[in-house]
């Protein structure tokens, strides 16, 4: 099998830089993990903090963290870091190759929306973000990694566009749709295409910093060798 990652990213209208932060790193026993982070605020500041979690995050896992481990040990660093005054939402997406599952950590109110050929689950639980309360514990989910699942996650930029302009957020259904509408190959169409919703929402002017994370397993190819493919579209 395969793993395939899309991910799309914009900041708030008018703000240069993006308080989202977004990576993926290579699992030490196999696999990969991508990770979401929206730090407190809009800007540089906000970036700061959602970057400084996502690098510790990346480093415990390539270092063989847990990824329960993992939201508890940054959370540890934030809240000492900060003094229990700033708060991030964190939501890892890994495929283990280890245990052949997919694990989430999450600690983000956004959803995690798992669809395979089988079933369709969402995780929308509410869980706090790190950073704030000493006793955070994140909300973990572990599944079997099949051919044709699809993962999807969002910050809260994606679920609250059109809230200011229209008095609404956006539709979860909508989303929902375009995940249904699409296979596990479809990774970067899907992640885009939810963006392009979101920002059509906020009439091409982001109300807040946008995320959207897709993880797809498909069956892959047999054939040899195995090649590993990075795509990156970085605007400037």
């Amino acid at each position: 099998m395969e793993v395939k990652i899309g991910m799309a990213k914009t900041s708030k209208y008018a703000t240069e830089v993006c308080g989202d932060t977004c990576d993926i790193v290579e699992r030490p026993h196999g696999g990969i993990s991508a990770i979401i982070a929206d730090g407190q605020g809009n800007g540089l500041a906000a970036h700061h903090t959602s970057s400084w979690v996502v690098n510790k995050a990346t480093q415990l896992i390539s270092d063989g963290a847990r990824d329960g481990a993992v939201a508890r040990a940054v959370h540890d660093y934030l809240y000492a870091m900060k003094d229990k005054k700033v708060s991030c939402t964190l939501t890892v997406v890994s495929a283990d190759l280890d245990t052949e599952t997919a694990v989430i950590s999450r600690n983000s109110n956004c959803p995690v929306i798992i669809k395979t050929p089988e079933y369709e689950t969402v995780y929308d639980e509410n869980v706090e973000p790190i950073g704030v309360n000493r006793h955070m514990k994140p909300l973990m989910y572990e599944v079997p990694l099949t051919a044709g699942m699809l993962i999807v996650s969002y910050t809260d930029g994606i679920a609250h566009a059109g809230k200011k302009r229209l008095g609404h957020p956006a539709d979860f259904e909508k989303i929902m749709e375009i995940v249904r509408k699409n296979e596990a190959e479809d990774v970067a169409f899907i992640a885009k295409s939810i963006m392009d919703y979101a920002l059509e929402l906020d009439a091409e002017k982001a109300s807040d910093d946008m995320t959207v994370l897709v993880m797809g397993i498909t069956d892959g190819s047999p054939s040899s060798p195995k090649i590993e493919q990075l795509e990156v579209t970085y605007p400037y």
